[in-house]
């Protein structure tokens, strides 16, 4: 009997996300699928997707979007995806449950030449796990992100995430997709990346805004209003 690959086709290598080697696809994030989603508030799923958008574009990871039946009631994709990675590549399907089933979909991840995917989708069981799996099958490296991947039931999500860990995907969230990317403070583009945070965590808006205030206290010899006569 031989023991089950939890973290597959890394070789022997660090299971983290290089942003050199990764390309972001954000499957069926529609306004209908988004309706039916009960494990998260819908509100904080928007902003987890929106957020991964910013980072594939301050860190020039491709992106390959794709949609099902965006013309019937699954409804469009939120526009938030292509305004802020406008760089991201559409790909229709024609009715496939499974963006993996869709031959230029597939294509459309060769192309990049890259093998580690960061994958998240609306419903978390269906447009999220099926492309997973089947993607680790043919040998890539994934990171689903489960925060950014709502469904109907917090069960759901509890047994897909069983199911995708088990075929060897790396479940993340969110804010460590942005941090394994972004790996640094000390770079110029800090302060978009500190903007990208707050989507995820409103409350970092404020730490934001408290560090800016100061600063600008100091650099101005601000006096304090309680020193005023």
């Amino acid at each position: 009997m031989t023991t089950p690959n939890t973290i597959a086709n890394f070789n022997g290598a660090k299971p983290v996300i290089d942003p050199d080697d990764a390309v972001m696809l954000l499957i069926d994030h529609q306004s209908g699928l988004f309706q039916t989603v009960k494990d998260m508030p819908m509100t904080e799923l928007r902003f987890n997707v929106t957020t991964l958008a910013k980072v594939a574009a301050l860190a020039k990871i491709p992106v390959i979007t794709t949609a099902s039946v965006p013309q019937g009631p699954n409804g469009p994709l939120i526009p938030e995806v292509h305004k802020y990675a406008p760089h991201a590549q559409y790909v229709a399907r024609k009715g496939e449950i499974n963006a993996w089933d869709n031959p230029e979909f597939v294509a459309a991840v060769k192309a990049t030449g890259r093998g580690t995917l960061i994958i998240a989708g609306t419903i978390t069981s269906v447009c999220m796990a099926f492309p997973s799996i089947a993607a680790v099958h043919e040998g890539y490296r994934v990171f689903a992100v489960i925060d950014a991947s709502g469904t109907y039931s917090k069960m759901a999500q509890e047994i897909t995430l069983a199911r995708v860990v088990q075929a060897g995907v790396v479940p993340i969230d969110t804010a460590g997709v942005c941090s394994e990317i972004q790996k640094t403070w000390n770079r110029e583009d800090a302060l978009q990346w500190a903007e990208a945070y707050s989507a995820v965590f409103p409350p970092y808006q404020l730490l934001i805004e408290s560090y800016t205030k100061a600063q600008e206290v100091v650099k101005n010899s601000e006096q304090p209003d309680s020193q005023r006569k």
